[in-house]
């Protein structure tokens, strides 16, 4: 088994996890490891089916593409090959892991003689010969895949901006989520945990020993106080306090960093040190594009397959201000001396996971309009958030909009993606009596539907002016609202 490529820019891979472990039989296909990049975390599937005799890269470790991660075989001959090859492969000599089965017996020194025996013996004790070499590795599993495992418990209050990702892999249990290890199958057996009301924190929604732990403990403790929940719903129904957030289980913790994580940090870090960067806010009245979106939204989810939110219409209205003010589309290289405007629009969009947050790119963005720019954006977030987008679907963007809003975040201050030189902020939007000029009435005030924009611009390239002037624009564009041609209004 060797690490593929797992796109043009990428080289290199860290393996993360292994969700085999020696002596394990898996099938062809099936996910064997998590590899992580700069980038993205993929599975690694099975190339074949058989058993796995050995483990050649150990969780954390980078190796390049092409470098050999494991060895398949057949389980009856995981000690023969070790002999037969010796002679043309020197490099399989580790394979002779069976030796850990003479420990019981250390006397007899010559191994040749002691290779057929245990070549008897795997017949019928094959999981018992498999156990003692990946004992140690079980020990170790918990180190690395609980701070994993531990991860997603920070984006818990963001799920409603993907309500749909995980809880869609895992809701018809075992065999519609996918592979569940037979250590985690033990131990939902155990502790009597119905794995299809498991939502799996592993990559694409894979349920993982500690998620059955949590789900055992959940359960213990619901039913060690029924009590104080049945009046709650009573008391809610009757307009009660909101009960407190469910405390977290990473309070008290230390955790690793994962590589995807330490990669943000790098590049948060570089960004302000590399860019002057400073934020621009307005407040656009995008109660036109609601009145659009309200006409057309039910029809659009059943013709297209994808929900119409706000941010299609804000993503069209910020291509046309790029295409009026280049300045924002462009690209600096200060070693060269230059500033790039490229001739196309490829449009960032950043998504929150539980890994982390990801910004896959929507390449020549300013062809589409908005039905196509709602299509790409649902389905590059419904990838990213289930770990499906490829690692070049991650760069080569040359303009980034983050919604902060769908959290209920009114303004922030975004952090330019590298080596782009802006970066646009959508806040929540949010119901204001705003005073506003009618022809008959004058000035009235009005209940309309408002949001902040915030642009932050590389000073070195933008001057506030121009930062200004687009926002200016995109301003416009939304408040006039002239879309509705798009959907036949």
């Amino acid at each position: 088994v060797t690490l593929p490529e797992l796109g043009e820019s990428v080289t290199e891979g860290t393996v993360s996890r292994w969700l085999k472990q020696v002596g394990e039989s898996v099938a062809a296909d099936e996910p064997l490891l998590e590899v992580s990049t700069d980038k993205v975390d993929t599975e690694i599937p099975s190339p074949t089916s058989g058993t796995l005799l050995e483990i050649r890269v150990q969780e954390d470790e980078t190796v390049g593409v092409g470098a050999v991660l494991a060895i398949i075989g057949e389980a009856g001959a995981a000690a023969a090959p070790a002999t037969e090859a010796q002679p043309t492969e020197p490099e399989q000599q580790p394979e002779p892991q069976p030796e850990p089965e003479p420990q019981p017996e250390p006397e007899p020194e010559p191994e040749p003689e002691q290779q057929p025996e245990s070549e008897q013996q795997p017949e019928p004790h094959a999981e018992q010969e498999a156990q003692p070499e990946p004992a140690p590795q079980r020990e170790q599993e918990p180190k690395v895949a609980a701070p994993t495992a531990r991860g997603p418990a920070r984006p818990e209050p963001e799920s409603p901006a993907a309500p749909a990702a995980a809880p869609t892999q895992v809701a018809g249990g075992d065999s519609e989520a996918g592979y569940v290890t037979p250590l985690v199958r033990k131990l939902a057996k155990e502790h009597e945990v119905d794995l299809t009301a498991v939502n799996g924190t592993g990559v694409g929604g894979r349920i993982r020993k500690q998620d059955v732990l949590a789900a055992a403990e959940a359960a213990k403790q619901a039913a060690a106080a029924p009590a104080p929940e049945a009046p709650a719903e009573p008391a809610a129904a009757a307009g009660a306090p909101t009960p407190a957030a469910e405390v977290s289980t990473l309070r008290g913790t230390t955790e690793k960093m994962s590589r995807l994580r330490q990669t943000i940090a790098k590049r948060m870090v570089e960004s302000l040190q590399v860019s002057a960067q400073l934020t621009a806010t307005v407040e656009v009245d995008l109660t036109e594009v609601s009145r659009i979106r309200a006409k057309v939204k039910d029809d659009f989810k059943k013709r297209e397959g994808a929900t119409l939110s706000y941010l299609p219409f804000i993503a069209k209205a910020a291509i046309e201000a790029l295409k009026a003010h280049p300045k924002l589309n462009a690209t600096i290289d200060t070693e060269e001396r230059t500033i790039t405007y490229p001739d196309a629009e490829h449009l960032g969009i950043a998504v929150q996971t539980d890994r982390g947050l990801l910004v896959p790119v929507i390449k020549d963005a300013g062809d589409l309009n908005i039905s196509g720019l709602a299509k790409r954006i649902a389905d590059l977030a419904a990838r990213t958030r289930q770990n499906k987008v490829t690692p070049d679907e991650l760069i080569g963007g040359t303009f980034t909009i983050t919604n902060y809003g769908s959290a209920g975040t009114l303004m922030d201050t975004p952090i330019i993606n590298q080596p782009q030189v802006a970066i646009l902020g959508t806040g929540a939007l949010v119901k204001r009596p705003v005073v506003i000029s009618d022809p008959r009435l004058g000035e009235v005030i009005a209940i309309r539907d408002t949001m902040y924009l915030s642009l932050s611009y590389d000073h070195r390239l933008i001057d506030g002016a121009e930062a200004a002037q687009f926002l200016s624009t995109l301003k416009a564009r939304l408040e006039e609202g002239d879309f509705g041609a798009e959907f036949g209004l």
